[in-house]
């Protein structure tokens, strides 16, 4: 890696590289959380939305349909096509893309009606930031709905969880816990109104595969989980294949 190189750059080639492979993803296209999120957006055909780290464009796929716009925002652009393409696909004409970073919006103050992030705040260098970004390009009023992966907080999970992120994607910042996450937001000035968790099974051979994680890397992360302690192996469900069982959650909040 070139001494100049830096994390935003990382993340950029290592998921520009992998555009389609998150557009045909069934972990990124599926799950109870779009649900939800079609749920909580059925009443907002108006609305001015912003995607930030959009991946290849899943949430601003289930978004469309239900607002009156959305911009699908990435440091990829190679996601970003991604996103026109699976827009193209769908039929779908009230999307469009920009480039960047999440803790330096492009935007005007004041903004959007809603913010939405899902799966990508692990890899932000500085959430605080950006959500200090997110509070600034909101409108008053308006509401926010991030949802990641997160950490269980006990030192022992972190840590597990933490290493094998990290070995199979060297753009991995860090899952947060539920009350990291809960700080992030209030020191934004956003009000945090709820919080929901789940569990997420991971596919080991699609997990790895889709971040296309050198062999050695794998293998570390099997041996790793092989070694692992039984409380480890129990919260994570780790099974015979490596394929294992982790927390999201998805925060809902607004701008006074």
């Amino acid at each position: 890696m070139s001494e100049k190189q830096t994390h935003h750059d990382l993340v950029e080639r290592q998921f520009g590289e992998q555009a389609n492979a998150y557009l045909t993803s069934t972990v990124h296209a599926q799950g109870a959380d779009l649900q939800k999120l079609a749920h909580i957006l059925h009443s907002q055909s108006q609305a001015n939305v912003l995607d930030i780290g959009c991946g290849a464009g899943h949430v601003s796929f289930t978004a469309a349909p239900l607002v009156h716009s959305i911009i699908a925002y990435d440091l990829s652009t190679d996601m970003l096509d991604a996103v026109l393409k699976g827009a193209s696909e769908r039929q779908i004409s009230n999307i469009q893309t920009a480039c960047g970073i999440a803790e330096s919006l492009p935007f005007e103050s004041n903004s959007f009606d809603i913010i939405l992030s899902r799966y990508s705040a692990h890899h932000w260098q500085n959430v605080s930031m950006a959500l200090n970004e997110v509070y600034r390009v909101l409108k008053p009023g308006g509401k926010v709905v991030f949802m990641d992966v997160v950490s269980p907080g006990n030192p022992v999970l972190d840590i597990y969880l933490q290493t094998v992120e990290a070995l199979r994607d060297r753009s991995h910042v860090r899952d947060y816990s539920l009350a990291e996450w809960s700080r992030f937001i209030n020191e934004s000035g956003l009000a945090l109104s709820e919080v929901s968790t789940d569990r997420l099974q991971l596919e080991f051979s699609s997990w790895t595969q889709r971040m296309r994680t050198p062999q050695h890397y794998i293998d570390a992360i099997r041996a790793f989980q092989q070694e692992a302690s039984q409380e480890v192996k129990s919260y994570f469900a780790i099974g015979a294949d490596g394929t294992f069982s982790t927390d999201i959650a998805m925060f809902i909040g607004h701008k006074n």
